[in-house]
């Protein structure tokens, strides 16, 4: 038998099923190497995390707008986890769909995972807290978020009313200071908002699709709970140590507020009290946790890798993101909807305002406090931040200018 024509419009499917496929792993791959390099240069806690996203997300690449990156993070703010990793994670999600969300994960949290996990096999029991380099990278932290919080500023508090929100929430996170003062604070501000503003015409906040179906989202919420409730029965009935590994590190995950300081003390109850980790080796690498970029939750890397090798640290680091990635996949379909109606974006107004004002307050304590001790550090922390709002340089050559700045500072 001879050939069998192909039909026109069977060729014209086949030609453009490679190149959709390229555009999807080209996308993929853009996401990876972005979040890498924010894994690799974004240093200074969660509060700092945000403010290189912004940077790089918003300002530069422009893959989303300020309000939704705005609205992005006051969802991450009120949801338990690491939110600085949980609006890294959409950002993906809304830039090439779930795989784009998992991609920027590891991208973000590869790097200081590796690097942990070395710092524990070559520094342990090395005081490296008070190097001239940590202190630079410290500094640089004021700067980014001061940067980050300019422009935010200007576009979210846009009258005395929003103003007034972002003031009494800064202030109120200053005096009162616990585990939920925060999410209780956002709650607030969100009920003010959606009483002074549900009145007024819904504005237009154009976004890319989320990708994620309402069918999947409600299959990851449940996927949640589901392990929330099982795996300390399976903990319980099982001897093997991964599976008690996975449980602790999994609720440390799903219940912590605020952020990658608030699980250390958590942490340091789960494997202290089952002796996996001694007391001077958890110190040990809380002081790494410090030093290296990318998110706080990576410590649980570490922890994993001294109670049982790399296994332990594979186990730990996917154990405590795994609720995180959950929730905001679960959420993510409901929030775009969400967002669009005039009252949610009322509350919006407010929670945005107070997001704003927290992170204020952060960037006095504990950025500021732990950074600048002196002139010295101010001339530096003015001089990275003219780096980044005026000369408009790459964040990565402020890092290095701050870690400079730092060793030449420590030498004075």
């Amino acid at each position: 038998m001879g050939n069998v024509p192909v039909p026109k419009q069977a060729q014209s499917i086949k030609k453009q099923e490679k190149p959709e496929r390229l555009g999807k792993t080209a996308a993929l791959l853009e996401v990876l190497l972005v979040s890498t390099k924010l894994g690799l240069t974004s240093f200074g806690g969660p509060i700092a995390h945000l403010g290189y996203f912004h940077n790089e997300y918003v300002r530069r690449r422009q893959w989303m707008d300020e309000r939704s990156y705005a609205d992005l993070v006051a969802l991450c703010q009120l949801l338990p986890g690491p939110a600085s990793s949980q609006v890294g994670i959409g950002i993906g999600i809304a830039r090439a769909g779930l795989l784009g969300g998992i991609v920027a994960w590891i991208g973000f949290t590869l790097p200081s995972l590796i690097a942990l996990i070395g710092f524990a096999l070559l520094m342990q029991g090395l005081d490296i807290g008070a190097a001239g380099w940590i202190h630079g990278l410290k500094i640089v932290a004021v700067a980014v978020v001061a940067h980050a919080l300019l422009g935010m500023g200007q576009k979210l508090l846009t009258d005395r009313a929003r103003i007034a929100i972002a003031v009494m929430t800064m202030s109120v996170t200053l005096l009162w200071q616990t585990a939920y003062s925060q999410v209780l604070l956002i709650a607030a501000a969100g009920a003010v908002g959606l009483w002074l503003f549900h009145t007024r015409q819904a504005e237009h906040s154009p976004s890319g699709p989320m990708r994620v179906s309402r069918k999947l989202g409600l299959a990851s919420l449940a996927a949640f709970g589901t392990l929330l409730v099982l795996l300390p029965v399976l903990s319980h009935w099982s001897p093997s140590l991964w599976a008690d590994l996975f449980d602790r590190f999994y609720r440390a995950g799903a219940f912590v507020f605020g952020g990658g300081h608030v699980v250390l003390p958590l942490l340091e109850h789960e494997v202290m009290a089952n002796g996996w980790v001694s007391q001077q080796d958890f110190l040990a690498g809380y002081g790494v946790t410090q030093a290296v970029p990318g998110p706080l939750f990576t410590f649980a890397g570490y922890l994993g890798a001294i109670a049982g090798g790399l296994p332990g640290a594979i186990v730990a680091t996917v154990a405590i993101f795994l609720p995180a990635f959950l929730l905001v996949v679960g959420v993510l379909p409901f929030w775009s909807q969400l967002r669009s109606s005039p009252r949610m974006q009322g509350a919006l107004a407010g929670i945005n305002a107070a997001v704003v004002g927290i992170l204020l307050a952060a960037l006095y304590d504990p950025i500021w406090t732990s950074a600048i001790g002196g002139g010295g550090d101010v001339a530096l922390a003015a001089i990275l931040f003219s780096m980044l709002a005026y000369w408009k340089l790459p964040p990565w050559s402020v890092v290095l200018a701050g870690v400079a700045g730092g060793v030449g500072l420590g030498w004075m």
